[in-house]
């Protein structure tokens, strides 16, 4: 009986280690078809996902409460699977060098529970090279085994969108890698059994891996242009969100607005593509340049939020500003690398301690990062600024006769209105009595 008709008669079972917004929604995907494990090393995640508790809230509670996914934060465990698939975060350093310290760990942690005929795939985005060059020799020396004899390995680069409820794992396409033919076809195998849309076959691993960062590394480049269109054009008093309008009107236009670029892909991955090719002698232009544009993109914002409190006769150091949304994206609840933290830190650089709203992250988590307990929407008042950062659903709904009530009500004063997502119309913003800025 082969490997995959193992799977599928539950006779060996998946392991999925890293239970976050990828993984975890992969474990349950998997379990649909198998019997898998779940592993994550923080206890406290696995607590909440035992009661049925969602700590990511990318399936919701019902989801984990149905399914049959075994959790745990034993290690010993993680042997149990045949298949096992590592899906842990891959940050950078505050050099802006890759951090493999978390990829490293677990390979560890797997190492020493590898079982011969065991299959191990990566998940986590890495510069070309790392399976091969690190993970497969740090799994070899924790477990003894030689790789390509007593184990294979194989390489598929999470392509799950957080907070997309339209592109799912199960209808993005999803590419595979493995270290030769057999090991390929298996794991093309395995994912076939829950991935609607397919897979796409690579030659090598250090194809997949390529084409993860060169994906992201080609969105965060286009958004660089928006960005970079949306300073000068603001030095030009041009909207422009109208110039992008107009000239998507193009069939080969391709569709990109400019925003603030944070969590753990895009604004990550370009910057282990950089370090490789530093290593190899090349000094990235366009990439290292798009990713310069983004990163100082809060800079961008905090400095505009205090210019237009200027031009409203605010005093800077004492104006009372609603920073609503926090997360690194709309509708996701993450708030790891969210380029929104920065436009506080400088906004708290003038003086100013802006009350937070956000009603999709963990108000728990926004009070240990921030420091303060963030509001309910309806608990904003007497504000001279109001500051939509996150496309939120719950934000779009919001009238603008609903934000007048979160002004300052003295006659005569100008509400400030800074639109980062283009959430309002502009002119009837502009024409409701509104300070009105957006990027």
């Amino acid at each position: 009986m082969n490997f995959i008709q193992r799977i599928q008669d539950r006779k060996e079972k998946i392991t999925v280690i890293g239970l976050g917004y990828v993984g975890l929604p992969l474990a349950v995907a998997f379990a649909k078809k198998a019997e898998v494990i779940g592993f994550d090393i923080n206890q406290d995640k696995v607590s909440k996902l035992k009661l049925g508790v969602d700590p990511t809230q990318e399936l919701g509670d019902e989801v984990i409460q149905e399914t049959t996914v075994e959790f745990t934060d034993d290690i010993s465990r993680i042997g149990e699977g045949k298949f096992l698939v590592i899906v842990v975060p891959t940050p950078v350093n505050a050099d802006k060098t890759p951090d493999l310290e978390p990829v490293i760990t677990a390979s560890k942690m797997v190492g020493k529970e590898l079982k011969k005929g065991s299959i191990v795939v990566y998940e986590s985005t890495v510069y070309p090279g790392v399976t091969e060059d690190i993970c497969i020799p740090v799994l070899e020396k924790e477990s003894g085994l030689i790789c390509g004899v007593d184990f294979k390995v194989g390489y598929s680069p999470e392509r799950i969108n957080p907070g997309d409820k339209v592109h799912k794992l199960e209808n993005i396409r999803k590419i595979v890698s493995g270290m030769d033919s057999e090991s390929l076809d298996i794991i093309a195998g395995i994912y076939e059994m829950i991935v609607e849309a397919g897979v796409h076959k690579v030659s090598s691993i250090k194809v997949a891996e390529a084409a993860k960062v060169a994906e992201n590394s080609q969105r965060d480049i286009n958004i660089a242009f928006v960005n970079e269109l949306a300073m000068v054009f603001d030095r030009m008093e041009i909207d422009t969100r109208e110039v992008i309008e107009a000239m998507n009107s193009k069939w080969n236009a391709l569709g990109f607005y400019p925003g603030l670029v944070g969590g753990h892909c895009i604004g990550v991955d370009p910057y282990y593509f950089i370090y490789e090719a530093q290593k190899l002698g090349y000094h990235s232009q366009i990439i290292l340049s798009g990713r310069k544009i983004n990163d100082g993109m809060a800079e961008f914002v905090a400095d505009t939020i205090i210019k237009q409190l200027i031009l409203a006769d605010k005093n800077v150091k004492r104006a009372k500003v609603a920073i609503l949304g926090i997360t690194f994206k709309e509708n996701c609840s993450d708030v790891r690398n969210s380029k929104v933290e920065d436009i506080v830190n400088f906004l708290k650089v003038y003086g100013i301690q802006p009350v937070i709203v956000d009603p999709v992250a963990e108000p728990d988590t926004i009070e240990r990062i921030y420091g303060i307990r963030p509001l309910e929407i309806a608990e904003v008042s007497d504000m001279d600024c109001v500051v939509f950062t996150v496309g939120h659903d719950a934000f779009k709904g919001i009238t603008l006769k609903n934000v007048e009530h979160m002004f300052d009500s003295c006659e005569g004063q100008e509400k400030v209105l800074i639109d980062v997502k283009g959430i309002f119309d502009r002119y009837e913003a502009v024409n409701a009595g509104f300070r009105y800025w957006r990027l």
